[in-house]
C-alpha cells in the first residue's frame, strides 16, 4: 500500500536513533534514495508479500502482527519514533527469500521514512561492509548451527527411541521363545501320558469320554474369567483339597494352573465321573498338560500380537508408504506416538486418553505431526519426572469452533513465568544435549503454524500445564487437495 509523498528533511531523519550517527552527506544520500510517506489508519503491508521497502516510523503508531492459523495475532504496538520494520534482511539479497515476516498497520495518521529494499541493501554494503559481513555470518551461521545441532540431537533422540522400541519388542519376543520351549516340553509329556493311558486295559468308552473332556477343557481355557487375588486363592485351596482327597499327587502344583484356566471343582467332578478311580491320577495329569499347552499357546498369541502392534505402531509413527499430505486420523497418530514412547513414559506416569472420536479426519502431514506429539509428550514426561516421577499425562481432543483441539496436560511443576515467553524461541531448551527430541518448541511451532496453519499455545500453573494445538478441519486454499488415507 502506498501513502502520501511528503518532503524529506535530513535533519528530521537524523533525529531518529537509527540514523543519529550518520554524517550530513549520508543523511542527504538517504533522503535522495528514500522518501517520506504519510499513511492514514489501515494496513501498510501484509505478511508473506515481497519485501520491497524498509520502513522507519517518524511519528504515529504502528501495530505489527503475525498470522496464526486463521487469526492475526498482535505482537507489537508502539508509538516510539525510529522503530523500524519491513525489508530488514535486504542486505542478504536473493540468498534468502525476501518477504515480509509480519503485517504492519497504523492506527492513526503516521509518517514513515521509506527506503526501497535494493537501495537499503546497497547503502548497507557500502557504508557498513564489516557490519554486513558480521550480520551475514550471524544469520547463516545460526541457520547452519541450528541445522547441525538439530540433526545431531535428532540422531540421539532416534537412538533413544530405537532403544525403547527394541526393549518393547524384546519383552514379548523373549516371552514367545520361552513359551514355545515350554510348550514343546509339555506336548512331549502329554504324548507320553496319553501313551500310558492308551496302553492300559481301559474301555474305549472311557477314553472317548476323556477326549471329549479334553475338548471341552480347551474351550473353557479360552473363556477363563478374571479373578481377584482373593477369589483365586480361595479356589486354589478348594481344588488342592479335592485333589488330595482323590489321591492325586502334587495337587498343590496342579491347582494354580487349573485356577488360571478358569476350571473348578465341578470340572474335576466331571473328570472323576468319566474314568475309573485307578485312571483318575493319570487322566488329571494328562488334562493338566492340555491346560498348560492351551495357556502357553495363549501366551504365544498375546506376545506375537504385541509384536505385530508394535511394528504397526512404528510404521504408523514413521508414516512409511503414506502420502506426505493427506486426510489423517489424529487419534491414530496420537496412539502410535504414545505406544512408541511407552518405554520412556514408564509405569509411574498414568496416561489418560480423553478423545472425542466424533471428530473428523484433518488435512495434515502426519509424520511431522507425530514429531510434534513426540516433543510435547517428551516435555510433559520430563516435567513430571522432575517433580518425582508420579503424575498424570492427559491427552485430550475436542472441537474448538471450526478447529480441532489436541491438548497435552501434565501435572508437573509448570513452566516458570520468567521463561514462558522464550520457550518458542530457536535453540531455547532447559534440557542437556542428548535429552529430549531435538526438535525444540520453535520447530514444533513452525510445523503447526506455518505448515498446518494452526496454532500452538501454552497455559501453565504448578500442577497443571497444558500445551494446546489447534488444527483447521479443512485445507487452506494454498494447499493441494490432500489424499484420502487407505
Amino acid at each position: 500500500m502506498s501513502g502520501q509523498l511528503l518532503p524529506c528533511n535530513p535533519q528530521e531523519i537524523g533525529s531518529l536513533f537509527l540514523f543519529e550517527k550518520l554524517s550530513p552527506e549520508q543523511l542527504g544520500r538517504l533522503c535522495a534514495g528514500g522518501r517520506v510517506e504519510g499513511f492514514e489508519p489501515g494496513p501498510v503491508y501484509t505478511e508473506g508479500e515481497p519485501a520491497t521497502c524498509f520502513y522507519v516510523m517518524i511519528e504515529g503508531t504502528v501495530v505489527l502482527s503475525r498470522r496464526v492459523g486463521a487469526d492475526d495475532v498482535e505482537v507489537t504496538r508502539t508509538s516510539q519514533p525510529g522503530v523500524y520494520a519491513g525489508a530488514m534482511q535486504a542486505y542478504l539479497g536473493d540468498r534468502v527469500r525476501q518477504v515480509y515476516n509480519n503485517s504492519m498497520r497504523v492506527t492513526e495518521p503516521t509518517r514513515f521514512f521509506v527506503v526501497p529494499a535494493d537501495t537499503f541493501a546497497s547503502i548497507m554494503r557500502e557504508w557498513f561492509p564489516m557490519a554486513v559481513h558480521l550480520l551475514e555470518g550471524l544469520f547463516f551461521g545460526s541457520k547452519n548451527t541450528q541445522r547441525m545441532i538439530g540433526q545431531r540431537e535428532r540422531l540421539l533422540a532416534l537412538g533413544s527411541l530405537s532403544a525403547g522400541l527394541t526393549h518393547e519388542l524384546n519383552n514379548p519376543a523373549a516371552a514367545a521363545v520361552r513359551a514355545t520351549s515350554t510348550l514343546r516340553e509339555r506336548v512331549a509329556k502329554m504324548r507320553h501320558k496319553l501313551s500310558i493311558i492308551a496302553s492300559g486295559p481301559f474301555p474305549r468308552e472311557q477314553l472317548a469320554h476323556l477326549i471329549e473332556i479334553q475338548d471341552r477343557t480347551a474351550e473353557l481355557v479360552a473363556k477363563a474369567p478374571t479373578l481377584s487375588p482373593l477369589e483365586a486363592a480361595d479356589r486354589e485351596d478348594a481344588l488342592t483339597d479335592w485333589l488330595d482327597d482323590h489321591g492325586i499327587p502334587d495337587g498343590w502344583r496342579l491347582a494354580p494352573t487349573f485356577v488360571q484356566a478358569g476350571l473348578d471343582i465341578d470340572w474335576l467332578d466331571q473328570v472323576a465321573a468319566a474314568v475309573d478311580e485307578e485312571i483318575l491320577p493319570g487322566a488329571v495329569g494328562w488334562l493338566n498338560y492340555t491346560v498348560e499347552t492351551e495357556l502357553l499357546m495363549d501366551e504365544i498369541e498375546d506376545s506375537t500380537t504385541r509384536i505385530s502392534h508394535l511394528v504397526d505402531a512404528a510404521k504408523q509413527y514413521s508414516q512409511l508408504d503414506r502420502a506426505p499430505y493427506r486426510m489423517a486420523d489424529v487419534h491414530e497418530l496420537l496412539d502410535s506416538t504414545l505406544l512408541m514412547l511407552s518405554g520412556k513414559i514408564g509405569q509411574q506416569i498414568k496416561v489418560v486418553k480423553d478423545y472425542d472420536h466424533t471428530l473428523p479426519k484433518v488435512p495434515a502431514y502426519p509424520a511431522e505431526l507425530n514429531q510434534v506429539w513426540t516433543n510435547l509428550i517428551d516435555n510433559a514426561v520430563s516435567a513430571i519426572n522432575s517433580a518425582g516421577g508420579d503424575g498424570t499425562l492427559t491427552v485430550r481432543t475436542a472441537l474448538d469452533h471450526d478447529r480441532m483441539l489436541v491438548e497435552f496436560r501434565d501435572t508437573g511443576p509448570g513452566v516458570p513465568p520468567e521463561i514462558r515467553n522464550r520457550i518458542f524461541d530457536p535453540f531455547f531448551t532447559t534440557k542437556p544435549v542428548g535429552e529430549g527430541t531435538g526438535l525444540g518448541l520453535d520447530i514444533s511451532w513452525r510445523i503447526v503454524v506455518n505448515k498446518h496453519h494452526g496454532s500452538l499455545q501454552v497455559e501453565s500453573v504448578p500442577g497443571d500445564t497444558r500445551f494446546q494445538v489447534l488444527l483447521p478441519l479443512t485445507a487452506t486454499d494454498d494447499e493441494t487437495a490432500p489424499e484420502e488415507s487407505a
